[in-house]
């Protein structure tokens, strides 16, 4: 199981943003963001060019008109550009799949429903995301995912919902979490380097079922995969 515990000066503060969605939460996103890190360089990419030509005129900032699918074959990612996905996939799973077809077989593998009894308040997506939250309740989406409270409730948290995560037992799979870190009050992400431990890992056996995980502290989503690695020659 791969935890991110530290994240490596260089990559924080960031110095590259890339803020995939351009819709409510992305508009979100670009406005705190942009504040917070006024020297950053930012792209945000949504297909939708009204979405765009918002953001453009409120922030000022660099826009890419491109579907998320387009965008996932024709980049790869760098080590210290920050990814925030405000978009309704599971971004990480999904790049790490585009990855994987270049260099070997990958295919999805179903969740059983005995993880749901190891998650909490376990919720099916319609594109068979599996979900987890600690939250039975809207969260303000300007929470700002404090050490020791719960900013709705007021009392104690009950951890870290990605070390919860990673505990997960399924014969047969290894998980993998890549944690999503908060860069301003209800906007998370993880620097490119995350995504490509994760692809290390994988790829460093020659095959395996995985259960890959990305999670902040208080919500997660999960999706299963499968990997066999290009026969040597």
């Amino acid at each position: 199981m791969q935890e991110q515990d530290e994240l490596s000066p260089s990559f924080f503060p960031p110095q590259r943003i890339c803020i995939l969605g351009a819709g409510h939460f992305g508009y979100l996103a670009a406005q705190r963001l942009s504040v917070r890190y006024p020297l950053a360089s930012f792209l945000v990419v949504d297909e939708r060019k009204e979405k765009l030509d918002q953001i453009e005129k409120a922030f000022g900032l660099p826009v890419h008109s491109e579907d998320i699918e387009s965008f996932l074959e024709n980049t790869w990612v760098d080590d210290s550009t920050w990814i925030i996905p405000a978009v309704p996939v599971h971004f990480a799973f999904q790049w790490a799949l585009h990855e994987l077809k270049k260099i070997g077989r990958v295919e999805l593998q179903p969740i059983p429903e005995t993880v749901e009894a190891q998650i909490p308040n376990p919720y099916r997506a319609l594109n068979g995301s599996l979900c987890a939250s600690f939250a039975t309740f809207i969260c303000p989406d300007n929470c700002n995912e404090p050490d020791e409270i719960c900013t709705y409730t007021k009392g104690p948290r009950r951890g870290n919902l990605f070390e919860e995560l990673g505990k997960i037992s399924l014969p047969g799979f290894d998980v993998i979490v890549v944690r999503s870190w908060q860069l301003a009050p209800g906007v998370g992400g993880y620097p490119g380097s995350s995504l490509k431990k994760v692809l290390q890992e994988i790829t460093d056996q020659p095959e395996g079922r995985y259960l890959m995980v990305t999670s902040c502290r208080c919500h997660g989503v999960i999706n299963g995969l499968r990997w066999e690695g290009a026969p040597s020659r």
